[in-house]
């Protein structure tokens, strides 16, 4: 059973990102306060729920939270901060969104920058400890498959509709016979070594 809260603060916000080993797309983060009477049984790690589930949960999330925020950082920015800096960019950029700002932020994962001076704490699997952290899992995953499937339909051969810019080895291939795009990560290793053609 997740937690609903890290800390004591009412105004705590969960959050995290999406998209961070992906050759394309952004790096898309969430934030969300919810209320403290907060119950949903189904809710946990966006990774741990199918597709159906998690478009199911969004509404809910968006519907019964205090606030969210959400936003995209996109490969130009990525390839010139690198992803780490973009990941955390993102969750700042999300949290900026909130109204009211939180007292708390609770982070997934391990690295974090001070936002303000906001306290807050990172959390190695937190999206499967809390559901402030849960739901913005689910949010950061859900925005940045819809902005995937859209970009889908202007490169289909990518199938970016399935593999959602993961480094599949339908994509790889599909680097390999048409090159990368504007959408892709020119930073990110886009096929391995012994794929590299000799041009």
């Amino acid at each position: 059973m997740l937690g609903l809260n890290y800390s004591e603060f009412e105004l705590e916000c969960g959050t995290d990102e999406a998209g961070r080993g992906c050759l394309a797309g952004p790096v898309t983060a969430a934030a969300v306060i919810l209320p403290p009477d907060f119950k949903n049984t189904v809710l946990n790690d966006s990774k741990q729920l199918s597709e159906k589930k998690r478009d199911l949960l969004k509404p809910i999330i968006e519907l019964e939270s205090v606030s969210f925020g959400v936003t995209h950082i996109f490969p130009d920015v990525i390839d010139e901060i690198n992803i780490l800096n973009a990941s955390i960019q993102a969750m700042q950029e999300a949290i900026a969104k909130l109204a009211p700002q939180p007292e708390f932020i609770s982070v997934d994962g391990n690295r974090f920058k001070p936002y303000g001076s906001i306290p807050y704490e990172t959390i190695v699997k937190g999206d499967g400890k809390y559901l402030n952290i849960a739901a913005a899992s689910i949010l950061a995953k859900t925005y940045r498959d819809a902005y995937m499937n859209a970009i889908h339909e202007e490169f289909p051969m990518y199938n970016w509709k399935k593999n959602k810019g993961y480094p599949t080895r339908e994509h790889r291939e599909a680097i390999i016979k048409y090159g990368a795009t504007k959408y892709h990560r020119q930073s990110f290793r886009l096929l391995p070594d012994q794929l590299k053609l000799d041009l």
